[in-house]
């Protein structure tokens, strides 16, 4: 959902993306951005799935329903940064991020770390996203739970 306000780019004297991304996106000044806690894959229950691929697809939903309550939609997400611990199969992995973005291509980042915050924790996404400014005044958000306790 780029308009205007935001534009992806692949410059020419840079490699092709090597995943489903794109090498940069630029946000024009009086954007709206939104900038949400890292979402983990728990469910609005406390439960969380076992395995990584589970827990990335919960994240993405808790990403989405962020989104919404902000009135932006997947299309506004300019920047992804996902954080996973043990092994991943990586097909699956891809499968679950096409599923979320359809033909979207955000920037991304990927990263395995040693540890999570908690132990059941598998995965976390970040994600940064922006749209053009409504012209029919401000848009009030509720505030969320932070994960540095």
């Amino acid at each position: 959902m780029m308009g205007e306000a935001v534009q992806a780019r692949n410059p020419s004297d840079v490699h092709a993306p090597v995943a489903a991304d794109t090498h940069q996106i630029e946000v024009a000044a009086g954007s709206r951005w939104l900038v949400p806690s890292g979402q983990i894959g728990m469910r609005v229950d406390g439960t969380q799935p076992a395995d990584a691929i589970g827990q990335i697809e919960v994240a993405l939903d808790n990403l989405r329903g962020n989104l919404a309550a902000a009135g932006m939609e997947v299309g506004g997400v300019v920047k992804l940064i996902g954080y996973l611990v043990g092994d991943v199969d990586a097909a699956r992995r891809r499968d679950a991020l096409a599923a979320f973005f359809g033909s979207h291509r955000p920037c991304m980042t990927l990263l395995h770390v040693a540890a999570p915050a908690t132990t059941a924790v598998r995965v976390e996404i970040d994600a940064w996203a922006a749209r053009e400014a409504p012209t029919d005044g401000p848009v009030a958000v509720s505030g969320g739970a932070s994960g540095w306790r």
